[in-house]
């Protein structure tokens, strides 16, 4: 797998002659997308001479950017309600599915080595084992160098759509967490488990990397690129499995996106044997009323041409949205998204 630097702007490419060389589009929000929206740019403007400048500045603020419309799109891992997009005047879609991954930095630990349940994982977060040789750690790893290390909880600083899902995960596997903290962008991180917090998935994975002891949580591509000690976990059959294509793949198989109003599909503690518990969907915002119709269409051709390149996605542990799903989305474009009431796609 390719490596490359994560950085917070980007714009890749050199100039191409062609007829939308000086073309940019400009977009903002999450960061668990950042590498696959990174890799398309790349490779689509290298083929089209056109620039995507992508903020990675996390979901909350790619909402507020494309409320206040500064950008051409937000992006959100926690999806908007249809009251909202009605009231904002906004659409939404699915661009990419992806995984969160737990990562460690224990010392003698290797990668998938370390077992975690759902629960237990709440239970850390929530400050109730502190120690990496706790009993309820070495139950599922009983042969494991685990030394009497004091556990770094790191989460996330800013309003985020990793945790939004990871919270939510916690959630529906944790009745304490759910009773206690909860779902959101942004929750009260309970006292013993606000160590330390980093400012999108890679301010987490950094803090993760240089603390002894840590334990974070962030979209699988980080965990690669930045060569972290990821976790397996307990799926909600009650096995334990690994983080890989296939797992990820296996959990986004039973979505019910036909019926989701705003696509807004939940895909965490899907069921199956091989489903990683913690998988999510990304999502686009745009305006249904577009001042500047030949931007929008040009939005829309690069989202299209990352369905039609799913290999891309795939390479970084990404899951490419079904063929079913793009249809729909091609649908929505055509009826929902206008300029001067004009068709935009």
């Amino acid at each position: 797998m390719k490596k490359f630097a994560l950085m917070a702007v980007a714009s890749f490419g050199l100039f191409s002659v062609t007829s939308y060389a000086d073309t940019m589009i400009n977009g903002a929000g999450a960061s668990f997308p950042y590498p696959v929206y990174m890799k398309w740019a790349k490779a689509y403007q290298n083929e089209t001479g056109i620039k995507l400048n992508y903020q990675s500045i996390g979901s909350g603020g790619g909402i507020k950017q494309i409320t206040a419309k500064t950008v051409d799109f937000g992006a959100s891992d926690a999806p908007l309600s249809e009251d909202k997009l009605e009231q904002i005047g906004l659409v939404q879609f699915p661009a990419v599915m992806g995984s969160i991954v737990p990562v460690v930095n224990i010392k003698n630990i290797k990668p998938g080595e370390l077992k975690l349940s759902g629960q237990l994982l709440a239970d850390i977060y929530l400050g109730k084992v502190k120690f990496w040789d706790n009993d309820a750690v070495k139950q599922d790893n009983p042969t494991l160098p685990l030394a009497h290390q004091p556990i770094v909880v790191i989460h996330r600083s800013d309003a985020s759509g990793t945790s939004f899902n990871y919270t939510g995960y916690l959630s529906k596997v944790s009745a304490d967490w759910k009773q206690q903290v909860g779902q959101g962008k942004e929750v009260v991180w309970p006292k013993a488990a606000t160590d330390l917090g980093g400012k999108g998935n890679a301010g987490v994975a950094n803090l993760v990397k240089r603390t002894p002891g840590a334990i974070g949580y962030v979209e699988y591509a980080y965990a690669e690129q930045n060569q972290l000690t990821y976790t397996a976990m307990e799926n909600r059959s009650g096995h334990f499995v690994q983080p890989t294509l296939g797992t990820f793949q296996a959990a986004a198989a039973n979505a019910d996106w036909q019926h989701a109003p705003g696509f807004a599909v939940d895909l965490n503690n899907q069921p199956g044997d091989q489903s990683w518990p913690m998988t999510a969907a990304t999502f686009i915002l745009m305006y249904k009323d577009q001042a500047n119709p030949d931007t929008a269409k040009q939005v829309l051709k690069f989202f299209e041409w990352g369905y039609e390149h799913g290999e891309l996605a795939s390479q970084l542990g990404y899951v490419p949205m079904p063929k079913s799903v793009v249809s729909m989305v091609n649908t929505m474009w055509e009826k929902d998204i206008k300029s001067n009431g004009k068709a935009v796609y």
